[in-house]
């Protein structure tokens, strides 16, 4: 546990950018299989209608610092490539 007054500090920010990572991690992982699961049962129109939903999830993350700039485009391209297919 933490002695110092700035330590107690950096544990409490550590907690709440935990919480707000994760919550933008799933929330990308989670569109991004329900993108998967209708395009391999063959609806890929509704699949499309997800993708602005996604590619915002992704920009915001990439904004905040959770994922990398690059990290969000190449899953943002990958997931068009696999919708155009």
């Amino acid at each position: 546990m933490p002695i110092t007054k700035s330590a107690k500090k950096a544990l409490r920010q550590n907690i709440k950018r935990r919480a707000r990572n994760t919550e933008y991690k799933d929330k990308i992982k989670n569109l991004i299989k329900k993108a998967g699961k209708l395009v391999s049962t063959k609806k890929n129109e509704e699949a499309k209608k997800l993708l602005p939903q996604i590619y915002k999830a992704l920009d915001k993350a990439a904004k905040v610092g959770v994922i990398e700039k690059n990290t969000a485009s190449r899953k943002k391209s990958r997931l068009s490539r696999l919708l155009n297919k």
